[in-house]
């Protein structure tokens, strides 16, 4: 994943190991690797993009009214209902399924997602997900705390059986607790893992506690309906308690007040810029706290900030941001809303964009009742920022890589009706910063727009590695009013009375019940 520096080999004849002429030459050539790595990888991203715009179909000019408003839905729209067969959960399930969601907030949604899916896979009752008492923020707000649980509950009825604790079990007279067998399942598991090992456990023990259970399920899967069943929980049925709702809605109505108004993710903070390594634009104090940060919470690995940076894997700073919204012609009057933690480096590093950008808001400053004020780094803060970015009009995320805010974010605006999404190419971006910082400044914001210019600014587009499912659920999770394409249709109107149905049904194998099954492909035709 990291690239070390290269060095070119040389004849052992010429160069005596342990010579101090042998260390000064060897050190001078891994410099010169290093600067003739990242000149290639700059000039290739370079000409790469030059070349891709002189003969795409992408526009010439960007158009700011129309960023405005949602992007070209090409007659998509958002449904996650189910299409085919989709019988209801049986009476009788498999055992208990726990849980132990661990990351921050957005880490965590996915990883109910994927719990809701597992149970649904292995015919097993779900328990509420446990959320990690997370280790930054010091939060054990929980689900209750934080998501409106009769809502999940009822949302998922036709899909799974969801409990909130293991129920008591009476023997001998007795009333005892079942204990759930701990398993450490494998990163992005396969569904054959659940429907196998797992599987047997559970049969075993009545009960499996996953944990931890971040990634733990694989994200492609070849069946259309379990990602729709992704999409249901995540878009759906994990809805935020009534007073985030509230909260977050009165701030948008606070920013909405004065017109449009954007969200940016500036993911220019501690823990990210300690594991992307990208150190250097940093004074020797602040290095010194990223390193031991990095030392005391990710792999060892060597890193070198020029490659980080030529090859897109640093955050913009806030600098480089301003720069490229100025470059696609947002002015001072442009309204932001910052989405962030605590920004590494103070002052010093937002002062270029205040400059820019004067007309700057976060939570707290437009929160109308300070609830967010002793908050701000845990889940509630979390949870409103998710919500403000995500009813914003334009959402800029700074740093897509392992963000799971920023990523999730996407997705889900991509599914609340094509949302427009600023996108910067970090990676085409690096080498038109570094002319810059060098001096070469002519045809700078030119070069800019033509990087944005083939961005994707939210609308329908292939999910291509590494974009993650829970970024693009496009197609499976979009239909078509009228396509050549059966896959594509949307599910008949009627399809929530179909599936209560069946669920009232509730016993898979019913002839009733089998015959309401393939009502949803016949309603179609």
């Amino acid at each position: 994943m990291f690239q070390a520096k290269m060095r070119r080999p040389v004849d052992g004849a010429l160069f005596r190991r342990g010579g101090k002429g042998h260390k000064q030459l060897k050190a001078l050539l891994g410099r010169l690797s290093v600067a003739a790595v990242v000149l290639l990888i700059c000039t290739i991203s370079l000409l790469t993009t030059i070349k891709t715009n002189s003969t795409s179909s992408y526009p010439s000019e960007i158009h700011l009214e129309e960023l405005w408003g949602p992007a070209a839905s090409g007659g998509w729209r958002p449904s996650s209902a189910p299409r085919f067969e989709w019988p209801p959960p049986p009476k009788e399930t498999n055992g208990y399924l726990r849980v132990r969601c661990n990351g921050g907030l957005n880490q965590q949604r996915s990883a109910i997602c994927n719990a809701v899916l597992a149970a649904r896979i292995m015919n097993a009752t779900l328990v509420l997900p446990d959320l990690d008492a997370n280790s930054f923020w010091h939060d054990d707000s929980g689900f209750h705390g934080i998501y409106d649980v009769d809502h999940f509950i009822k949302s998922l009825r036709y899909d799974v059986r969801i409990v909130e604790s293991i129920p008591e079990i009476r023997q001998n007279g007795k009333t005892k607790k079942t204990k759930a067998y701990q398993i450490r399942p494998p990163r992005d598991a396969p569904i054959s893992w659940y429907t196998t090992e797992a599987l047997v456990k559970m049969k075993k023990h009545g009960a499996i506690y996953l944990t931890p259970f971040s990634h733990r399920l694989a994200e492609e899967i070849d069946n259309p309906e379990y990602q729709r069943l992704r999409c249901r929980v995540n878009y759906h049925a994990l809805r935020f308690k009534p007073h985030i709702m509230k909260l977050s809605n009165s701030i948008v109505s606070k920013l909405r007040a004065q017109g449009h108004f954007m969200a940016i993710h500036l993911r220019f903070e501690m823990d990210m810029l300690a594991f992307a390594g990208c150190f250097d634009v940093f004074n020797p104090e602040e290095q010194a706290i990223l390193k031991k940060y990095r030392k005391e919470n990710f792999a060892e690995k060597k890193l070198v900030y020029s490659e980080r940076r030529a090859i897109g894997k640093c955050p913009l700073t806030p600098e480089e941001v301003g720069l490229v919204l100025h470059a696609m012609g947002f002015d001072n009057s442009t309204r932001i809303y910052l989405a962030a933690g605590e920004l590494f480096g103070g002052e010093r590093f937002m002062k270029p964009f205040d400059s820019l950008f004067p007309r700057l808001e976060n939570h707290s400053t437009v929160d109308p009742a300070g609830e967010l004020e002793e908050n701000t780094r845990g889940l509630l803060g979390s949870a409103v920022d998710y919500m403000v970015c995500l009813l914003s009009d334009i959402f800029m995320p700074t740093y897509d890589g392992p963000s799971n805010f920023a990523n999730n974010l996407m997705g889900h605006r991509l599914y609340y009706g094509f949302r427009t999404t600023v996108r910067p190419d970090r990676k085409a971006l690096a080498p038109i910063f570094i002319d810059r910082e060098n001096g070469k400044k002519a045809g700078f914001e030119e070069a800019v727009r033509r990087v944005m210019l083939r961005t994707n600014f939210g609308g329908p587009h292939k999910r291509v590695p590494p974009e993650s499912f829970y970024t693009n659920s496009w197609p499976e999770c979009f239909c078509q009013m009228d396509s050549k394409n059966p896959a594509d249709l949307c599910p008949p109107n009627n399809v929530l009375q179909i599936l209560e149905s069946q669920l009232d049904n509730e016993t898979v194998g019913d002839p009733e019940s089998t015959q309401l099954n393939s009502t949803i492909s016949n309603e179609k035709k």
